[in-house]
């Protein structure tokens, strides 16, 4: 498991929020610097833009792909993705809800996605 690599990193955040909408984006770098000799080195660059705007009753668009650069090999793969969720409150608890269907606009490389679905429940307990 693994890729047998030890690895160092590095990311970068940046928020915009408002009342009506979120827009922001990630940055993350990777490499390895140590470990078996056997194995291939590891240089990977993502970045994901996000967009969230806000309806009502709790209702949200949302737009969150991560887009993949890996430098050693030059493969890349760049899902844009447009979905809905939902956020309510049951008791104490937020709980989350969202579904997001994501399509590859570019790619270089074998074995990747045309299409991926992003779904997920976040709950967020209260006291």
């Amino acid at each position: 498991m693994g890729t047998g690599k030890w690895q160092g990193a590095l990311a970068a955040v940046v928020i915009h929020p408002t009342s009506q909408y979120l827009i922001g984006g990630l940055l993350q770098w990777q490499a390895s610097f140590a470990g078996d000799d056997d194995r291939t080195d590891v240089s990977t660059l993502t970045a994901q833009p996000f967009v969230i705007y806000n309806l009502p009753d709790g209702l949200y668009l949302r737009s969150t792909g991560v887009w993949t650069f890996n430098l050693k090999n030059d493969d890349y793969y760049i899902p844009l993705g447009l979905g809905v969720g939902k956020a309510w409150k049951s008791g104490t608890n937020i709980l989350n809800a969202f579904v997001e269907p994501q399509w590859t606009v570019a790619h270089d490389g074998d074995g990747l996605p045309e299409l991926t679905v992003y779904a997920g429940l976040n709950i967020t307990l209260g006291k």
